[in-house]
């Protein structure tokens, strides 16, 4: 009975989809001719909130990541709203199970499958099961400093338009899919607690999911959407962050994409293979070799650097201001304060992050106590990245610092990334003061005053 309910409920879908395309073509995303052509207006385009998590040094700020996340529906007919973090360095979908009592659980939005008349029970290996099964198969999937641990369903997932209760995201206007979805059971308070987000939505490519129904976008790009998506990172909060799927937004560039051909893609990592890195006028002799890569990767708040050469980055990267007692209360803000770009070849494409990016906003403070002299540095914020099995220990992240510099856009069918400077509104500091607009949030907001530098006594 259960798999007859369903299959009548797959078959509503196939009829309202049909219906909802007067030229036949499938509401689950239409083909394009261009898709370098491919107007604004014809993106599915998804606004994203942006959540700031302080990082705390004894019981004191020093600094804060960033998450930016969007929503998503689940399920029919009455889709269930999530927001999930579009992570192009992860591939698979979760959103927390209503099964999940802790409390990295209970303070998110979590999925009820006895609202879902389009769910589909599932096996690891893709066979259905029984709803009334007491056992199932699990995964367990390592996200950062945490883990989940889910079960298995295929269910419809929608991007675009937002639906009320009794009309369908299809009739919406909605983009929607058939995919496996990762329905977590178990979420570790770290980091998940602190996150104002539900769940995470991976776009990395084919190989980083454990089959390809798994693949949100893969399952998009299978149904006639364009392969490509393009990620918006505002700098200002008062503007929102946006990602668009099935091609690339060109009113956010304000110079050409130049595309960067992805090394091993059936890894599944937006991976380029790294010619040199300079900071400054000065090579960085690790890259040499050519060994070294650099992932795209929008779920990373900071520049990620092989932990065996951090140490050395920060000493080229740190500035002394020399002139701090004159300016107003004996402080700057370093992202302010002139420093080396560090510079990336990227086969035909140079990547290049500016003190504005890389900078800690607050300064470091030494004092020599044998002669309590002063000086003021300004510093780097680098994310150390381990050796990682598949790649190897020569592994850059390009996190925020580049995707907020650089309008970004993924080629799904070609393998490759492009890369082409954004453009950003001009800040107005009264703007900021404002209310955040209709279409995104910001969480946590930080103060607009610099925070207390560091003090070191040496």
């Amino acid at each position: 009975m259960a798999v007859a309910h369903r299959q009548a409920a797959a078959a509503l879908l196939v009829s309202i989809c049909l219906a909802a395309s007067p030229t036949g073509a499938s509401c689950l995303g239409r083909r394009e001719q261009e898709p370098e052509q491919r107007a604004a207006a014809g993106l599915v385009t998804v606004p994203l909130s942006k959540h700031y998590v302080p990082v705390t040094r004894d019981n004191r700020t020093v600094m804060y990541k960033t998450a930016y996340f969007g929503t998503i529906r689940v399920g029919l007919p009455r889709p269930q709203e999530f927001t999930v973090v579009f992570d192009t360095g992860s591939g698979h979908l979760f959103v927390p199970s209503s099964k999940c009592q802790s409390q990295s659980c209970v303070g998110h939005a979590r999925y009820e499958r006895s609202l879902s008349g389009s769910a589909v029970d599932l096996d690891h290996d893709g066979a259905e099961v029984d709803t009334s099964a007491e056992e199932r198969d699990q995964v367990a999937i390592a996200y950062g400093t945490g883990e989940i641990v889910g079960e298995f369903a295929r269910e419809v997932v929608c991007i675009g338009s937002r639906s009320s209760e009794n009309v369908s995201p299809v009739s919406a206007g909605a983009h929607c899919t058939s995919a496996r979805v990762i329905l977590a059971t178990e979420m570790t308070p770290e980091p998940f607690q602190a996150f104002h987000f539900d769940g995470v939505l991976g776009l990395g490519l084919a190989g980083l999911a454990l089959e390809p129904e798994f693949s949100f976008f893969g399952q998009m790009t299978a149904n006639g959407m364009q392969p490509r998506f393009g990620v918006f990172l505002s700098k200002s909060d008062s503007v929102p962050s946006e990602i668009s799927f099935g091609g690339h937004d060109a009113s956010r560039m304000s110079s050409k994409l130049r595309w960067a051909p992805v090394s091993q893609p059936e890894l599944g990592y937006w991976q380029l293979k790294v010619g040199r890195i300079w900071v400054g006028d000065q090579p960085i002799g690790l890259c040499e070799d050519g060994g070294c890569v650099a992932i795209a990767d929008t779920g990373t708040s900071l520049l990620g650097a092989p932990r065996q050469i951090t140490e050395h980055l920060h000493w080229l990267l740190a500035r002394k201001v020399e002139d701090i007692d004159s300016r107003p209360g004996g402080q700057v803000d370093c992202r302010t304060f002139p420093g080396p770009d560090i510079v990336f070849e990227l086969g035909e494409v140079n990547v290049t992050v500016g003190a504005e990016e890389y900078s800690r906003p607050a300064g470091l403070r030494v004092i020599t106590k044998a002669t309590n002299e002063t000086q003021f540095i300004c510093r780097a914020s680098l994310l150390p990245v381990d050796e990682l099995p598949s790649l190897g220990p020569k592994v850059w992240i390009l996190g925020e610092p580049v995707l907020s510099k650089y309008y970004t856009a993924y080629d799904w069918a070609q393998h490759r990334v492009g890369f082409a400077l954004a453009r950003h509104p001009p800040q107005d500091p009264e703007s900021e003061k404002q209310p955040a607009a209709p279409t995104h949030a910001v969480i946590g907001a930080p103060p607009r005053e610099l925070p207390e530098p560091t003090v070191v006594y040496i």
